[in-house]
This record gives C-alpha cells, structure tokens and sequence, in this order.
C-alpha cells in the first residue's frame, strides 16, 4: 500500500477530550474518529488490526471446535422478557420500536436470541456438546462512555455459547475456552492474567476474567508474585492469621473528643491506624450484625453479602438507627459488650491488642484483646475473610505474596448453567428419553477494546508498539529524496514489489514530506519493522533497517535485505 494513497490523517497534538494514553494515540495516528458518545469510525489502520485480532480469534476458536453464525443486532423484546431480563438489564439497554409498535432492543449480548435459536435445532444429546460464537457490533448505553474504545457505547464482540447435557461436558468446553484465550493472547505477545472474577449481569457460577496489564486499567488484580494465583480484588480471599498470645495490656477507657474517623483517632491518641479496629453495623437476617476489621483494611462488600448471617444485598445500618442498637453514634461504635452477633476479619482477629471504640460517644478502648474483653467463640463471636486483599498478604494458594496490579478486562467466559434454558423452555432428550434441560456456558472476548489495551500496554513517548502479530503493516519502506533520486525511487519500489511478491505486508512512504515528518508519523502509528531508502546508504550498496524499539538503525547490504527481512519477521 502507497502511504500517499492512504486514508491516513495523523494529528501532531493530543486531543482535548482524550484521557488516558490509548484514546490519545488511537486519534492522533488516525485509527479512529469520534461520531458521537463512545461512537467511533475505524479508519483503515485501526481496521486492519480489528481484522488481525479477528483472525487469530477465528483460527483458535476453530482449533477449539466452536462453530461461527452470525446472529441479529437486533432482538425482539418478547425473547428477554422469557428471560426476565427486559426491565432487569436496565438503563444499558437500547429500546426502541418499529413503524408496526413492535418491541426490539439493539443487542448487548445474544444469550436470549442464541438459546432461542438452539432450542428450535436441538433436540437430542446426541447432538451435545456444541460451541457456537460470532464476531458482531454490540451496544451498551453507559452512562458515561469514555477512554476511547475502552468504555465505548458501540463496539466490536466475539461471544460464544456453548450447550451440554451435564456438568462435566460444560467444564470440559469451558476450560478448552480458557486454554483458547490464553492462545490468543499469547500470540498477540502481551502481558495478562485469567483471573477469578465475579458473574456479574450475566449470571452464572464459575467465571473468569482475562486481563491485560496495564496502569490504566480500571480493576484491581491480586497475582501471586511466585504462583498461578490471581483474582480481581474483590473475590481474592485472605487466610486466617496465625493464633497470637494477648500482650497482657490494660484495658482503659481514653476520652476521644470529636474524633469520628480512625484517621482522627489514631492521631489523637499517637498510635498506628493498624493498631486499630473499626465496627460497622450491617442489616442481618436476625438482627443488626457487626463487622470488625483493622483499621487501615476496606470491606470487602461482596464477601460480606455473602455472609449466612447478612442480608443481601448488604445494607447498613442508617446513622439515626445505631445509637438504638451500639448506643452511641457511628463514630465510636467498637465490639466489646456489643449485644449483636460480631463477626471478625481474620486480620483483626490475629491482633495481639487494639484500639477500638467503647461504645460511648468521645470515649475509646486501649489495650483490648479479644480473649479476655470479647472472646471469639465460634458462635456469636465468630472470625471470615471481610476485606479486599493488599500488597504483601500471603497467597491463598500458598505461593508467595500477592502484589496488586492493574487490568483491562478484555476477556470473560461464564459456567451459565441452566439459568437461561429453564427460562426459555431450552431442553433436549436424555439417554433414557426423559426432557432435560440444556447446560449453558457463555465467553466473551472485546475485539475492539483489545486494541485500546494493547496500545495501554505497548506504548512509548512517540506513539504506539504494535506486536508483530497485530499490526497494520509489518514493515514500512522509506525512500527519502525520492522525487529528486532516481537510484532512490528505483531500489525502493523494487523492494516494494519484492516484498508484496513475498506476502508481506508492506506500506511504502512515497508521500512528497520531509524526511522528519515521515519518520514521527510512522513512529506514532507503530509499524514493527522499518526499511530506509537513501543515497548515503546506497553508497555502499546498504539501506537502512530500525525496529520500532530499537535504539539505533543498522545497515543492511542489498543482496541480503530478502534473507534478512525473512529473518526479521519470522513469527
């Protein structure tokens, strides 16, 4: 392709409303253009790397024996409302109505259109297990659409859906998927993590998330720093602590006069937040239920919902109500002589002493210990896992500590069980001729919020960082002074001809610029592999040869560039 002949349009400042590195580069190096609120154009380098990350999808989802359809956007209302899902999904779904007063949205995901379609196909379990995916635009309304392709409204999805009599053939497809993302993001060559993550809107039981790393990720991972172990983390769990003998302190009641926070009570009283507890009061089944956590730990509210004792979704006590119950205010609740049931964070529960409030307004407990002043019996004192992991706590798989990083979810495969086939009437005939109902898996991959992610991870100060295995082009050629050089222009279209013989994928810079120009724009756009044209080089019967990270170009004689470039791009 003839760069001077190329829909490209690059911009030499960052755009005003571009927040985080990949939306800045996407619209400076001319992959996308913005149509309205998280709408975009492709333009035809963004496009070529949506379709490369398409390939590699369809060869490993193949190779994995999912079978590709292709399904409406558009989904009649009546399909969601078997779901019970038309008023449940919320404000994310686009309703609309044709001429006639029919009901459709435009579909955000196909669990209900899919299930229909199977329903109507299968009839047997000779006919299980069966994997089906497709690439097709999807639209979510979010609220706040922003960071480009990221969190865009309308985008590009491969979801599948695979269908089985049991639970056993549903494990088998669902951990071939998880072996075929960890495929496809292993071809592309980027750092990830598949992670234990929650269900979320869809539903279902086991789930994972597949990440990429990157500092501008919105969620938090917790990744073992010597093992497999990772989670978002929310669903990482803590271990219990070891046992620990009380240090013998008195116990003292200390006036803490408009001291409310911990922050305010430990400078106060000029001790370490970590030597503090903090009591939060929570809607119970039979009762109000305190949780106790250290003072420098944040509630883990999904495990905390999850709780036998706690209602769900949790709820916490008003402020105007926890006098009645602690009798004081929020401020100085603490779980000594607290007649509720109390139950512990395995953390606070491993703390020799502590200070916590004395259910006093302005006063405080010191030296309290849980053996002598509330002791935890297992019964209405009892220990859980209440909080979200941090930095250095020990890996709930044993190898080694975990550290926090930073993901972009670009990946999500769900066990569905029957949730959506017991909805939608979705059954089959078993081996002994009874009506079963079909086990439902469920895997999504973001096609285009991948490539915002790549970018996230693989940037630097003058653009983009294409793996090889994305990229627009492989190789771009150079020539410089080409207008004014016959020898230039000669050895450069030669090379260009030779190298589309070959099947490379080749863009050749023949626009009339300054050489500058030309190198800051290819830089931005991340072309891999770099060829350049020269009379100084070609001096000496060389051209030029720089790859997008390398710190210096280097010579490369002309009768060895086909050899070299085979070796350069090998895969």
């Amino acid at each position: 392709m003839r760069l001077s002949q190329y829909l490209l349009s690059t911009l030499k400042e960052d755009p005003a409303d571009a927040e985080i590195p990949s939306h800045r580069l996407m619209l400076r190096a001319g992959l996308i253009r913005r149509v309205a609120a998280g709408i975009y154009t492709w333009l035809p380098i963004g496009l070529r790397v949506v379709r490369r990350i398409e390939a590699i999808l369809r060869e490993e989802l193949d190779r994995a024996g999912a079978q590709e359809i292709l399904m409406p956007a558009v989904q009649p209302a009546e399909l969601w409302e078997e779901s019970d899902r038309w008023d449940a999904y919320g404000h994310l779904l686009l309703r609309f109505e044709d001429r006639q007063g029919r009901r459709f949205c435009f579909g955000p995901t196909h669990e209900e259109v899919v299930t229909d379609l199977i329903r109507s196909e299968l009839k047997s379990y000779r006919q299980l297990p069966l994997n089906v995916y497709q690439i097709q635009t999807k639209f979510r309304d979010e609220i706040r659409p922003r960071f480009g392709v990221m969190r865009a409204r309308e985008f590009v999805m491969k979801d599948a859906y695979s269908f089985h009599l049991d639970a056993a053939c549903l494990d088998e497809t669902y951990q071939a998927m998880h072996a075929c993302y960890t495929r496809v993001l292993e071809r592309i060559g980027l750092e990830f993590r598949p992670v234990l993550a929650d269900t979320g809107e869809i539903g279902g039981a086991e789930s994972h998330e597949f990440h990429v790393l990157a500092d501008a990720g919105e969620d938090r991972i917790a990744i073992s720093d010597s093992g497999a172990y990772a989670a978002n983390v929310e669903l990482a769990t803590t271990l219990p602590g070891p046992e620990v003998e009380p240090s013998g302190a008195e116990r003292k009641k200390v006036a803490t006069p408009n001291a409310h926070t911990i922050d305010d009570v430990a400078a106060l009283l000029k001790v370490p937040v970590t030597t503090t507890v903090k009591t939060l009061l929570v809607a119970g089944h039979d009762g109000p239920v305190a949780l106790v956590l250290r003072g420098d730990h944040e509630l883990n509210e999904i495990k905390a919902a999850g709780l036998p004792d706690v209602e769900s979704p949790l709820q916490f006590i008003p402020a105007a109500s926890i006098d009645g119950v602690a009798g004081c205010g929020p401020g100085s609740i603490g779980p000594v002589g607290l007649n509720v049931t109390v139950i512990v964070d395995h953390a606070a529960a491993a703390m020799p002493e502590f200070v916590c409030g004395a259910n006093e307004d302005g006063f405080h407990l010191t030296g309290v210990n849980w053996a002598r002043d509330t002791p935890i019996d297992g019964k209405r004192v009892r220990t859980a896992d209440l909080r979200n992991v941090v930095e250095g706590d020990p890996s709930p798989d044993g190898q080694g500590k975990l550290t926090i990083r930073r993901g972009i979810e670009v990946g999500h495969i769900f066990k569905l069980g029957s949730k959506y086939s017991e909805a939608m009437n979705a059954r089959v005939q078993d081996q002994d001729g009874n009506s079963a109902p079909l086990i439902m898996g469920c895997y999504g991959f973001g096609v285009t919020r991948l490539v915002g992610a790549v970018i996230e991870q693989c940037h630097d100060e003058r653009g983009i960082i294409w793996p090889d295995a994305i990229a627009p082009f492989q190789l771009v050629i150079v020539p410089l002074n080409h207008l004014r050089s016959e020898r230039v222009r000669e050895v450069a279209e030669k090379l260009y001809r030779d190298c589309r013989e070959a099947g490379i994928e080749v863009l050749i810079d023949d626009r009339d610029e300054r050489p500058g120009v030309k190198f800051a724009d290819l830089e931005l756009i991340g072309i891999p592999h770099r060829i350049v044209v020269g009379d100084r080089a070609l001096e000496a019967d060389e051209v030029e040869y720089r790859g997008r990270q390398d710190a210096e170009a280097r010579r490369v004689p002309l009768a060895e560039v086909a050899g070299f470039l085979k070796q350069v791009l090998a895969p």
